[in-house]
Parts: structure tokens; sequence; C-alpha cells
């Protein structure tokens, strides 16, 4: 018995199987598991209380036929978009900036990633206060009276210029440590020659970091179209349903209006949505992104 159990632990597989069965074991319960009972309450009415009863198609045919959905729908694709782009772009020009050995480039890095660590709920409180449209530190600058977070016209592009603030820090991390792996020789020959910063950055930079910026376009664009908790905080998707978008209505119709088949249904929209402009970007990598091969 001894010989048999001691031949078991000296199995490779055996103990790689022990390894990797409590991540296995919490993908299954955390995730496997609850996207499976979400799709079948997505076929379902229930309210938490009452039984439940089966309702085929009704909760995505409800769902589609509704004005409100197509307007949080074009409040998600605007947010999502308008960050993947700014969050993207301002990064970007900021590593380029950065690795080009300025004075106090070491500061510059820490303050920029600061926001990006620092917790939602502390940025919301903060940034509040910027946009106030009485005390706020915005308008005092600007000398305007603005209801940043009250108009229906302002508070979108306010949460956007929050959540590009907070990601600038992140995504200019991962551009520098890409452009950490490229040779100094290729910037110091395009001098050489004659080129500018600004050649530099449009015919070296930004074809040699087309992998890293196809990376950060995914998860930035993934990551935008979850957006919960700047909208939580902020604004609660008002005014107008002006902020309103699919994450926090799979919220709202989950936890207040405790409609959880429709919430489950709004769940899988969201993912299909972003499957889809996911293969969508996947499929275009050849032709954005350089040297790229199958």
């Amino acid at each position: 018995m001894k010989k048999f159990i001691t031949k078991i632990l000296n199995n490779q597989a055996f103990a790689a199987a022990l390894f990797i069965a409590p991540a296995l074991a919490g993908t299954l319960i955390f995730i496997i598991i609850p996207v499976i009972c979400s799709f079948g309450l997505s076929f379902v009415k229930w309210d938490l209380l009452n039984p439940v009863e089966f309702v085929g198609w009704n909760n995505y045919i409800q769902i589609f036929n509704e004005p409100l959905f197509y307007k949080i729908l074009i409040n998600t694709i605007v947010f999502a978009v308008s960050t993947s782009v700014f969050g993207v772009i301002i990064p970007l020009i900021l590593a380029a900036i950065l690795n080009s050995k300025i004075r106090g480039a070491e500061f510059y890095k820490t303050a920029y990633f600061l926001p990006f660590i620092t917790p939602m709920i502390v940025i919301g409180v903060i940034w509040e206060w910027i946009f106030d449209p009485n005390i706020g530190l915005l308008n005092q600058i600007l000398h305007l009276h603005i209801n940043w977070l009250y108009d229906a016209n302002f508070a979108m592009p306010a949460l956007i210029i929050v959540s590009v603030w907070k990601l600038i820090g992140y995504n200019m991390v991962i551009f520098l440590s890409a452009l950490s792996g490229i040779s100094q020789s290729l910037f110091e020959a395009a001098r050489i020659d004659g080129a500018n910063h600004f050649q530099v950055f449009k015919n070296i930079t930004v074809p040699l970091l087309a992998p890293t910026t196809f990376f950060v376009v995914i998860i930035t664009t993934i990551s935008s179209f979850q957006i919960f908790d700047l909208i939580y905080l902020m604004t609660e998707g008002g005014p107008l349903d002006s902020t309103n978008v699919l994450v926090y209505a799979i919220y709202k119709n989950a936890f207040e209006y405790f409609n959880i088949g429709k919430a489950s249904a709004l769940a899988y929209v969201l993912f299909v949505i972003i499957l889809v402009l996911t293969l969508i970007q996947w499929n275009l990598r050849k032709k954005l992104v350089y040297n790229e091969i199958d």
C-alpha cells in the first residue's frame, strides 16, 4: 500500500492535477456554473420570492421592443468607444515622451499610475467635488457654470473624462514595457537621418508598438463595455438616463426591480456584443498589426 501511494505521489500527471485542482474548482464554482445558471434564468420570470415561471424568449423580445434599451445601448457604445480611443492615444503619446528620458520621468510614471490603484469610491467622491456646479474646481478654473453631472448634455463627457484619467497610468505602463523591448539604435538611426520627434513617433514607434496597441485596445474596449462602479457612484444612470449603460441596467433590473430573468437576458446581450466586437478586432489584426502572422 505504501509503495502504491508513493508511486501515485511520484506520478507527474497526478501532481499536475493536484496543483491545478484548486484553480479548476474555483473556476467551476464561481464562473462556469453561474454562467450556465444565468443563461437558464434568462428564459424565466422570477422575482426571488415567487416560483420560477418559464417564459421562453419573452425576456429577449421585451428587451428589444423597449426604446429605453436602444438609448442605453447607444450610451454604452459612446462611452466605450470614447474611452477606448482617448484611453489608448493619450497613454501612447505619454509613454513615447517618457521613454525619451526626460527629466523627472520616474515621478511622472508614478503620478500617472496612482489613479489606477486608487479605489473607485475615492475617485468618485473627488471628481464629484471637481464637477460640482457651485464650488467645483473645474468651473472655478474655466470661469463657467456648467451642471456637469446634472445636465444630460455634459454628464456622459464628464464620466468619459474620469474613466480616461483613471486608465491612463495602466495603459501607459504597458506601452512603456513594450518600448523598453525596442532597440534604441532604431531611434538613434532615425535621428541621425534627420527625422524629427513626430516622424520618429509616426514611422518607428507606432508601427513597432502595433501588437501592444492591439492588446490595449481589446482590454480597454472590454472593460469600458463593463463599466458600472463609476456610473453607480457619480450619476446612477441619470440625468434622464443619459448615462445609463448596460451593466447598470442589469444591476437595476436584478436588485431594484427584482426582474432576474430580464437582467440575465441583458447580461447575455452584453456578452454577445463584446464577443462580436472582439472577433471583429481579432479578424482585423492582420491589417492593423505590423508584421502579424497566424
